[in-house]
């Protein structure tokens, strides 16, 4: 039976709280740490030895090159090299391929061996401060095995920004789609409230909001918007929107939807979930639990013409 066998729906967990992790190892060696992605970003585990790898010209040095996996052309990326792990011809030939998809991009990261699934509740995945401290930073959190075994996970839209660039975000369309639109005034002179724990993602949400000379506030956590809008008190009204990923240690972004929208002082405030889970499951999740819209995290230039929009059906 395969290891990603009987996983439970991606936005049941959400709306709990929780996650369910594919956790895996990039090297044989008995010192080498546990690693995890979500599991629903995730589509199978393939041995290395069955595929064929064309390598690609000019390429990133972590693009190893491609495979054809079903007719697909995947790109794979050497995972343990982009965390200083060399793997030997011999490990390579045991190695194994983690096929992921992240916003319709298919990929293929190069690892050891997938371990298990584990299921958490988000306030077990933490974010400690060093993770945070300069730009090249891999992990983005991490949470504890039932044996006490750290597990880290690690920033993968960093890695896809560094290598395949043109799956992320294009920053300098924004402010070009704003030309045509007219501002709210609530929207100009205001701070939007943004939970998100990629640093990568960050820097492309601060580009866009400052290309559009607009204000906004960053925090690295669901808990940490949540914490920060009750301490407003009578200040939440000059809020004109909130944006929030959907994975995120301590609070899941569904979390703070729910909590935000069940809250007579901030239930009319707009909120866009901007994530990476593209699933229709989890737009329509996000949607009942409230949510006023959804955005790709590769479509994340739409961002503050979505927020235009909704604030003007509103009439904010």
């Amino acid at each position: 039976m395969s290891v990603l066998d009987n996983v439970d729906a991606a936005t049941n967990l959400a709306k709990n709280n929780e996650v369910q992790l594919l956790v895996f190892r990039v090297s044989d060696k008995l010192d080498s740490a546990y690693y995890a992605i979500n599991v629903f970003k995730t589509r199978e585990v393939v041995e290395s030895k069955n595929h064929y790898i064309t390598q690609l010209p000019s390429s990133h040095w972590l693009l190893e090159g491609t495979i054809v996996l079903r007719g697909l052309q995947i790109p794979i990326l050497n995972l343990p090299l982009w965390l200083g792990v060399t793997l030997s011809k011999e490990d390579i030939k045991k190695s194994n391929i983690l096929v992921c998809d992240f916003n319709g991009v298919v990929i293929g990261l190069r690892i050891m061996s997938a371990f298990r699934v584990v299921k958490k509740n988000w306030n077990e995945m933490h974010a400690p401060d060093s993770y945070r401290i300069g730009s090249d930073n891999v992990v983005i959190n991490d949470t504890r095995l039932e044996d006490g075994s750290l597990c880290l996970v690690l920033d993968y839209e960093k890695l896809l920004a560094d290598v395949i660039p043109q799956a992320m975000v294009d920053v300098t369309e924004s402010p070009v789609n704003l030309l045509s639109l007219t501002i709210p005034n609530k929207l100009k002179n205001g701070t939007v409230l943004i939970a998100e724990d990629s640093k990568t993602a960050q820097k492309h949400l601060r580009q866009i909001f400052e290309n559009a000379n607009l204000s906004m506030k960053l925090f690295d956590n669901g808990k940490l918007l949540v914490e920060y809008v009750n301490s407003l008190g009578e200040e939440i009204a000059n809020i004109p929107a909130i944006i929030t990923d959907i994975e995120m240690p301590e609070m899941s972004g569904f979390t703070v939807v729910k909590l935000l929208k069940s809250n007579p002082l901030t239930k009319n405030i707009p909120i866009i979930v901007n994530s990476s889970m593209t699933g229709q499951n989890n737009k329509r999740e996000a949607e009942v639990l409230g949510a006023n819209g959804f955005v790709d995290k590769t479509k994340s230039q739409n961002i503050i013409p979505l927020i235009v929009e909704i604030m003007a059906q509103e009439q904010i």
